[in-house]
This record gives structure tokens, C-alpha cells and sequence, in this order.
């Protein structure tokens, strides 16, 4: 991959969007880290690619606010002059009965996970450069229908079909549009409020008998983000150990 591609991950300071900016740094991308307003997070991430002699910019934004999402890219276009690679990974993961979701809950998973995609895929149509390649994490628990999930899957089940068709009014310029569904992954968050039951019941569900690794993610969001990539577009890309 040419070094002198930039992308811009979204949520990126931890988990699995730290991953893939890690992973597309190592291959000689410039990655712009967003972060929402969590600094620390986000310069950790930064120091450790520098580190191993990559080039990282860490990047303020709610990904919900417009007027903020315009002003990281405008600043990454003033540092680094083009923009190349989107991953919009950033989102919220509220799991709960149905009826016990609320209607503030409700709107801050659509904010997040659909509008925030919305204004990167808008924004990317304006200032992103031909050839460029878009990769959105959607989630493989839009195939189980696991109970709780229903809010929750139904913003991934939203950016699937924005994928699907901005793949399509894209396509002209030269730039793919994918997705990529995680199975359940090892995060440094996963296992928080979840029952070891639960988690044995996932770990069940894979071939393997174990959940993902973030480093499994980002490596094939890497390769979509290559040029070898160029004749994939508008799929959806179930990484998840055979769970769905």
C-alpha cells in the first residue's frame, strides 16, 4: 500500500478501531485516530504507532455533530492534504430487553451508529479522493437475533444498506464501499456486564470455540483497504469464526 494514503478511523482509541489503525500504520498508512473528546486514549494510540515508526494524528469529534465531523476533516486535509480510507467504526452498543429501552437510549444508538456514518459517507462523497475506499463495522449479531439486541441491530441492519447502495453511487469514482461484520471480539471493554454464561454461549457459536481477536478484524479491513481490493464492493464481510 502507497505510504502516502491517509485514513480516517472513527473510534479509534480503543478496541477494534485502535486495531485496524494500528494495522493500516504498519502498512505505511498516515491514520487519523477520531476520538470522542477522550484524549488520552487517543495520544496512547498515537505514541505507540509513532513508536513503531508510523504516522498517527489523533482527532476530536463527536461523530453525531456535523459542524464537528466537517472541522476533523478539515484538519485532516490541512495536516496530510487528501484523504483516502474511511472506517467508520465508531458506535454504541446499549443491550437490553426491549421494553426496557428507552427513548434516550434509542436515539443515541441512532445518532451514533447511523447519523455518525451518514455524515462520514456525506463528507467522504465531498473531499475524499478517487479510488478511495470506504469500510463500515457492522456486527454479525444482525444474522442471530439474539434477544436485547434489537435496537442495537437494527443500526447495524441501517449501515448495511447504505453500504449496499452508496457502493453503488460511489462506484464511478472508483471507490468501494464495504462492510465488515464482527463476530464477538476480545476488547477491553467485551466483557464488561456480560455473564460468563453468556460468554461461553458465544464462544460455543464459533468453530473454535473462542472469541475473536481485534488484530483478526483489522486485517481484513486492511485488505479492503488495498488496491488489491478494487473489485470488491458492496459486500458484507462476516468475520466471525463461523458464528453466522
Amino acid at each position: 500500500m502507497s505510504p502516502q494514503k491517509t485514513a480516517l478511523i472513527t473510534g479509534a482509541a480503543t478496541g477494534i478501531g485502535r486495531s485496524i489503525a494500528e494495522t493500516l500504520a504498519a502498512q505505511g498508512v498516515r491514520v487519523a485516530i477520531n476520538h470522542p473528546h477522550t484524549p488520552e486514549l487517543a495520544d496512547e494510540a498515537v505514541a505507540k504507532i509513532a513508536a513503531d515508526g508510523g504516522q498517527a494524528l489523533a482527532l476530536a469529534a463527536d461523530v453525531r455533530d456535523r459542524d464537528e465531523y466537517t472541522a476533523m476533516i478539515d484538519q485532516l486535509l490541512g495536516t496530510w492534504g487528501q484523504w483516502d480510507i474511511l472506517v467508520n467504526n465508531a458506535a454504541v452498543a446499549i443491550t437490553k430487553p426491549f421494553a426496557q429501552i428507552t427513548s434516550e437510549e434509542f436515539d443515541l444508538s441512532y445518532a451514533v451508529n447511523v447519523k455518525g456514518v451518514f455524515h462520514g459517507m456525506q463528507l467522504a462523497w465531498r473531499h475524499m479522493a478517487d479510488r478511495g475506499r470506504i469500510i463500515t463495522i457492522s456486527s454479525s449479531t444482525t444474522a442471530l437475533m439474539l434477544p436485547g439486541y434489537a435496537v442495537y441491530d437494527s443500526t447495524k441492519g441501517a449501515v448495511e444498506q447504505l453500504t449496499h447502495i452508496l457502493a453503488r453511487e460511489f462506484g464511478p469514482r472508483g471507490i468501494t464501499v464495504n462492510a465488515v461484520s464482527p463476530g464477538a471480539t476480545e476488547t477491553e471493554t467485551y466483557r464488561l456486564g456480560k455473564s460468563d454464561e453468556f460468554l461461553s454461549r458465544l464462544e460455543d457459536m464459533s468453530v473454535f470455540g473462542r472469541l475473536g481477536q481485534p488484530s483478526e478484524i483489522a486485517a481484513v479491513v486492511a485488505f479492503l483497504a488495498t488496491d488489491a481490493a478494487g473489485w470488491v464492493t458492496a459486500q458484507n464481510i462476516r468475520v466471525n469464526g463461523g458464528t453466522a
